[in-house]
C-alpha cells in the first residue's frame, strides 16, 4: 500500500479522497491551512470520519510557509487539492490567489522533486476552459477569471516540473 499526501484534506473532495484511500488500506497524511473561504467548522466536520482511522494523520499547515520536508518524508503519491477557490473573490483578492494557487504549488513541486515522489496528482478546475466549461481536455484553455488563470498557471508549473525534473504528473480537471 502507498503512503499518500493529500493537500486540502479538510475540503469536501479532499476529505472524501482521504476517506477512500484509508478505507483501501493506504496511509494518508492530510494537510489543510483552514483558509477562511469556507467556515472552519464545516471543514472540521469534513474530517470527522477520517480522523478516526489509524492510517490517517492530519497537519494544519500552510503550503506557502510550512516546512514541507517532514510531511513528504516517505510519501509515494501526492494528491494536490489545496487551493484558494472562488471566481468572484479572485478579482478582489488576487495576491491571495497567486500565493495559494501558484506559489504553494511551486513549493510543493520543489519538495516532491527533492523527495523523489513517485507520482504527483494535481487537481485543477474546469475554470481553466473559460466561460463555458464544456468539451474535453483538448478544448482551448481560455480562463476568464484570476482564479482560472492561477489554476492554469499551476498546471503549467506541474508540466514544467515533469519535463525538467522527470516528476510523474497527472492533472485532473
Amino acid at each position: 500500500m502507498a503512503v499518500c499526501l493529500v493537500t486540502g484534506a479538510a475540503g469536501f473532495v479532499g476529505s472524501h479522497l482521504a476517506e477512500r484511500l484509508t478505507a483501501e488500506g493506504h496511509t494518508v497524511r492530510g494537510i489543510d491551512a483552514f483558509i477562511p473561504y469556507y467556515p472552519r467548522a464545516l471543514k472540521e466536520d469534513n474530517l470527522v470520519t477520517v480522523r478516526t482511522r489509524e492510517n490517517f494523520t492530519f497537519h494544519e499547515a500552510d503550503l506557502r510557509t510550512a516546512d514541507l520536508n517532514p510531511m513528504l518524508e516517505g510519501v509515494d503519491v501526492v494528491f494536490h487539492l489545496a487551493a484558494q477557490a472562488g471566481l468572484r473573490r479572485s478579482w478582489s483578492e488576487f495576491d491571495s490567489y497567486m500565493s495559494c494557487n501558484i506559489q504553494a504549488t511551486q513549493r510543493l513541486l520543489e519538495a516532491a522533486v527533492a523527495h523523489k515522489i513517485d507520482h504527483f496528482i494535481n487537481i485543477s478546475t474546469s475554470s481553466v476552459y473559460g466561460r463555458f466549461a464544456t468539451g474535453n481536455e483538448e478544448s482551448p484553455l481560455e480562463p476568464v477569471s484570476p482564479y482560472g488563470i492561477t489554476k492554469l498557471a499551476a498546471e503549467m508549473l506541474c508540466r514544467a516540473y515533469e519535463q525538467n525534473f522527470g516528476l510523474p504528473i497527472t492533472i485532473c480537471r
